[in-house]
């Protein structure tokens, strides 16, 4: 099968389209013939290297945490699907895979496709998905609470601002001018644009923020929201760590930054800060579906690119223009 690999750390170019056999599932595990893949920031972080003291690679490695597919073959134990099942899944980043033809995932990772999303707009939503989901979670949002959503034109933005929604939360969002009409088409109450607007002042007393730009972000947002309030922080900035200070000693600078980080804001002003990463989580992915069908959630996609220009996606991905996801195309239907 075709699969797109990284044998070592780097730039887009480090991606190769190659020839390499197909994965046989374990008993727990179902082969999907991938449709579709989406490619996420973490992919292009951990491409470079960035995440390496945390996501450990075994090179040659093959990305991709999110995919639309076909079930080819399940393992002995799996009774919950079974060949020619659409599923969706966002398989955990110790198998990852996705940036290939089949891809062997965890049984209970893995949900049921709606019928009404084709395979690239499914694709397009399970990290993110699971990821707004998780912060909203660690957020406690509620009916009619002030919740900050930054970022409100990117993969996680755009589907926390229909979550929040959903869950009856006034949703405030930041974004470009350009992409003000779509956060407010999404269901945005108050749409801030961040380089003619101070965010910490239109936002100022809000319940909780999710945070997905860290660093000095982070801190704007402990200022922002109210005494007691909540922050779920998706992108904590162990990149840049990592690139200041290398791999192990990155980590614990990062792990000392982040500690100080929540303990002065739980002191200060009682605020509760969450680091928030996606748990793989079928069950979930299942409630989530279920809101696609409901019409309460809506993929949103910029580009689709082929498999064979994986790294050109990744360049794009890059530059963060995107708004909403960047899509691989694997197979036709």
């Amino acid at each position: 099968m075709r699969a797109v690999r990284m044998h070592a750390y780097g730039g887009p170019e480090v991606l190769q389209l190659e020839l390499v056999p197909a994965p046989t599932p374990g008993p727990h595990d179902v082969r999907v013939a991938v449709h579709a893949a989406a490619v996420n920031p973490a992919d292009y972080k951990i491409r470079a290297g960035g995440q390496r003291a945390v996501v450990w690679l075994t090179l040659p490695w093959t990305l991709g945490m999110d995919v639309s597919g076909e079930v080819l073959e399940v393992g002995a134990k799996v009774t919950a699907f079974a060949p020619g099942d659409q599923v969706v899944a966002s398989p955990s980043h110790r198998r990852m895979g996705c940036y290939a033809e089949e891809v062997v995932i965890r049984a209970d990772e893995v949900a049921l496709k709606p019928k009404s999303l084709t395979h690239v707009e499914a694709a397009s939503l399970p990290l993110v998905a699971l990821t707004a989901w998780d912060a909203l979670a660690a957020m406690r949002v509620q009916r009619g609470q002030r919740v900050l959503i930054q970022a409100g034109a990117g993969g996680v933005g755009s589907v926390a601002i229909q979550l929040a929604r959903h869950l009856g939360a006034e949703v405030l969002a930041t974004c470009s001018a350009a992409n003000v009409a779509l956060v407010k088409s999404l269901g945005a109450d108050v749409v801030i644009d961040y380089r003619a607007q101070d965010w910490r002042e239109v936002a100022r007393g809000c319940d909780a923020v999710l945070d997905s730009l860290g660093g000095e972000a982070l801190q704007g947002a402990i200022a922002t929201v109210k005494r007691g309030g909540r922050i779920a922080c998706i992108t904590p900035g162990l990149p840049d760590f990592t690139e200041r200070y290398g791999s192990a000693l990155g980590l614990v600078a990062f792990g000392g930054w982040m500690g100080a980080t929540m303990l002065r804001a739980r002191v200060t002003r009682g605020v509760s800060v969450s680091l928030v990463t996606r748990r793989p989580s079928g069950k979930t992915l299942g409630e989530v579906m279920r809101l696609v069908d409901t019409g309460a959630l809506k993929p949103v996609i910029d580009r689709v690119f082929p498999l064979s220009e994986a790294a050109e996606a990744h360049r794009y991905l890059e530059t963060g223009r995107a708004r909403g996801k960047v899509v691989l195309s694997v197979r036709e239907g």
